[in-house]
């Protein structure tokens, strides 16, 4: 199956598990594909003691997930992304949710 997860919170539990969940369907055999959106494009520096949220992300794209992160989101935020979330566009998430089977949000 393909995945997609549009990851919009800033809440470190939340996106904490929404990465959970993407390296559990990796590990079922599916296809993973995350989209950040809005305050979603945050995720990196969300960690805290209890939620790694970065350790989640590298898991995710080391088992072949893969992640965007919205252009202007980042923009807005006055950052030009990274390697791990590198730069996309509104193109790049309709294409996520067109050629995935189930699309979920957090």
């Amino acid at each position: 199956m393909k995945l997609g997860i549009v990851i919009y919170s800033d809440d470190s539990e939340t996106v904490w598990n929404a990465f959970r969940f993407g390296n559990f369907a990796l590990n079922e055999g599916d296809e993973v594909k995350v989209f950040l959106l809005a305050k979603g494009v945050e995720c990196e520096s969300l960690n805290t003691d209890k939620f790694v949220v970065t350790e989640q992300m590298q898991n995710l794209v080391d088992n072949g997930g893969e992640i965007l992160a919205c252009g202007m989101c980042l923009k807005i935020r006055q950052s030009d992304g990274s390697e791990l979330c590198p730069l996309s566009t509104m193109k790049d998430l309709y294409e996520v949710i067109t050629n995935s089977d189930k699309v979920v949000t957090f």
